[in-house]
């Protein structure tokens, strides 16, 4: 049961709006990438997908800080300092003139957003535990995942209409909205006599128990490896579909669709769980995510794209199987940690983006004329997280 008076289904949709600022932040940008690059000078076609990887490292960073200070300060208060920090960043970004201003601008906003990225994560283990927290997980994502269908059409509306610089203001103005509904509706979930005194000691003794659960260490790895894969659709899928597949007015809609294909299965999720429990559906979430990975790999090897159609059917497969992925892993990580969440999901968020960041901007290098190197790392990352499942199963 939940422990605060906010309603059940406003907070799951509050909770998701903080999340969704991350989608936002990324995916109503990428049908702006080439007019980005002609203003601040893009070097190669490759340059674009930086500013979507970049913003992911400065998530793993900020994490560090945020998640241990709410840990001592309140979760809420944690969160206005992030919005606070991302209206900065994001003037920033909208003045940037050249390519390091701007990665510049967009690791700050990263910083910035792991606030109410983490923070809202740890409200949500504060509030619910074990499978119903699974269960909660799924439905917040499935309205998140409202935001990636609709955020590059509203990108690309923006850019047809008026600039790349606007798309930063409009998201500024959601910023502000959400900022204000968490703040009058979202009680505080960590009592003050519940609070930790935040000391280096402190930090490195939660560093320490966070290492101390397998099932945690496990799930944060399984965590990099599949952030890192989906990591480089997020950073490549505009570089695939507007320039190797020329739909560019098609892409929001590509993109949409194939965001609905998470939602769907996410919503499945949260309906089966409480029947069917986290990890077997999770075990079967990666054993399918593998395989169609490597059944890609070995039938378009060496060979030129396939059709969009067959493209498509691949990918919604593999969105398919990401959907019952993530909200039973955050819940399997989260489940030993409760009573230290707030360094807990900072520790595990710092370490699976420190793994995902430089491995999917590794990967996304090779994506210059075909998908395939995309799908090359889905199955060397799927793989490996099945392998490591199965590791974590043997040990326990």
């Amino acid at each position: 049961m939940q422990k605060k008076q906010t309603s059940q289904l406003e907070f799951i949709a509050i909770m998701a709006s903080l999340m969704a600022m991350v989608a936002l932040s990324i995916d109503a940008l990428l049908p702006a990438l080439d007019q980005i690059g002609i203003t601040v000078g893009f070097k190669k076609v490759t340059d674009g997908q930086l500013l979507v990887t970049m913003i992911f490292l400065g998530l793993g960073i900020g994490q560090l800080f945020f998640g241990p200070l709410s840990d001592t300060y309140g979760r809420k208060k944690m969160v206005y300092a992030g919005f606070i920090l991302f209206v900065f960043a994001s003037f920033i970004c909208v003045f940037s003139e050249s390519l390091t201003i701007m990665i510049a601008g967009r690791i700050l906003q990263g910083i910035a957003l792991s606030a109410p990225r983490t923070i809202s994560i740890s409200i949500i283990r504060d509030s619910y535990e074990g499978d119903y927290m699974a269960k909660i997980m799924s439905f917040v994502t499935v309205i998140f995942i409202i935001v990636p269908t609709l955020a590059p059409a509203l990108g690309k509306f923006i850019l047809d209409y008026y600039s790349w610089q606007a798309i930063f203001y409009v998201q500024l103005f959601f910023a502000v909205i959400i900022g204000f509904w968490f703040a009058i509706r979202q009680p505080e979930t960590l009592p003050k006599a519940n609070r930790i005194p935040f000391t280096l000691k402190v930090f490195i003794t939660g560093t320490k128990e966070v290492f101390s659960f397998k099932q945690t260490v496990a799930c944060t790895a399984i965590s990099a490896l599949i952030t890192g894969s989906f990591m480089v659709y997020l950073s490549a899928s505009q570089q695939v579909f507007q320039l190797q597949y020329g739909l560019v007015d098609e892409f929001p809609y590509i993109f949409a669709s194939l965001a609905l294909t998470v939602g769907a299965a996410t919503f499945l999720n949260g309906k089966i769980v409480m029947k069917y429990g986290m990890e077997p559906i999770l075990k079967w979430a990666l054993i399918g995510f593998a395989v169609v990975s490597v059944l890609y790999v070995i039938i378009f090897y060496n060979t030129v794209n396939p059709s969009i159609e067959i493209l498509l059917l691949f990918f919604g497969m593999q969105f398919f199987f990401i959907g019952f992925i993530f909200g039973n892993l955050r819940a399997l990580m989260m489940q030993p940690i409760g009573h230290i969440a707030g360094i807990g999901a900072a520790i595990t968020g710092f370490i699976a983006t420190l793994f995902s960041v430089p491995l999917g901007t590794f990967i996304g290098s090779f994506v210059n004329t075909t998908a395939l190197p995309m799908f090359i790392g889905f199955a060397f990352c799927g793989c490996l997280s099945v392998l490591i499942y199965y590791l974590l199963k043997r040990l326990t």
